[in-house]
């Protein structure tokens, strides 16, 4: 049974180093000792969502929502390359946090929400902060569950002229689509560099954008007969092309 994670500050995790002492409190020490009950001598794991995981070993338990370990071991995980960011389409209700959660879970690395043209949810205003906030919370949390030293950044988010820069940018860039005539399947992946999947909204991405993403270098694919919901599409196309990079194998 793998050991117990919980969540330290990237600058806690910085200064670790074998042998020394760390001090998990928060709400994260707080579940360890009153919820989890974790006791002296017992292994857990720790991780600043930043690629740095620390093993280590309980030395005391202070009160009820704090206790003190000693690094055993310091492992950090390399930058992933090629990287795989998904941009999101911003869909309605709860689906928004479920598709961070599901592509958290996956292995991507980044997560963009997009205004697209077709979207019927908005962010303007305090939503346009709020949201990603909300969804990078989310991310953190599936980061822990999933066992993930490194969690997915969640950018700000980005309109369509952003989009198309981002895709010019890109190693690849690719747009699913259900008219595609390729499959994404049978496209060839770089090596190296970001690897782009853009998911639409519910009605689709509008001919015009799909236009100018194509124009910027991007190519349309298609993931198969079905139609699938947004909030499920890329986690979808996200599971085929880390199988392809051998991230999932």
């Amino acid at each position: 049974m793998s050991a117990a994670l919980y969540l330290v500050a990237p600058e806690v995790a910085a200064a670790a180093q074998p042998g020394a002492l760390v001090r998990l409190d928060g709400p994260e020490g707080r579940h360890a000792v009153t919820v989890a009950r974790t006791a002296v001598g017992e292994r857990i794991d720790l991780a600043d969502g930043a690629g740095t995981l620390l093993r280590v070993v309980v030395e005391a338990v202070q009160g009820r929502e704090a206790l003190q370990a000693r690094v055993l071991e310091r492992i950090v995980a390399a930058e992933p390359d090629p990287r795989v960011v998904v941009v999101q389409a911003l869909p309605k209700g709860e689906r928004g946090e479920l598709a961070v959660e599901v592509l958290t879970e996956v292995g991507v690395d980044e997560v963009v929400p997009w205004s697209a043209q077709r979207c019927v949810v908005r962010w303007v205003g305090d939503k346009a902060v709020r949201g990603p906030a909300r969804w990078a919370a989310t991310a953190r949390a599936a980061g822990k569950q999933a066992r993930r030293a490194r969690h997915p950044v969640v950018a700000p988010l980005a309109s369509t002229d952003e989009l198309v820069a981002r895709i010019r940018s890109a190693a690849v860039g690719l747009v699913l689509h259900e008219e595609a005539a390729e499959a994404l399947g049978a496209v060839a992946l770089p090596g190296a560099g970001e690897i782009v999947l853009v998911v639409g909204p519910e009605g689709g991405v509008a001919p015009e954008e799909l236009d100018r993403l194509v124009a910027a270098g991007a190519r349309a694919v298609r993931l198969g007969p079905s139609v699938l919901r947004t909030s499920t599409a890329g986690a979808v196309a996200a599971g085929i092309v880390l199988s392809r990079t051998g991230r999932w194998s």
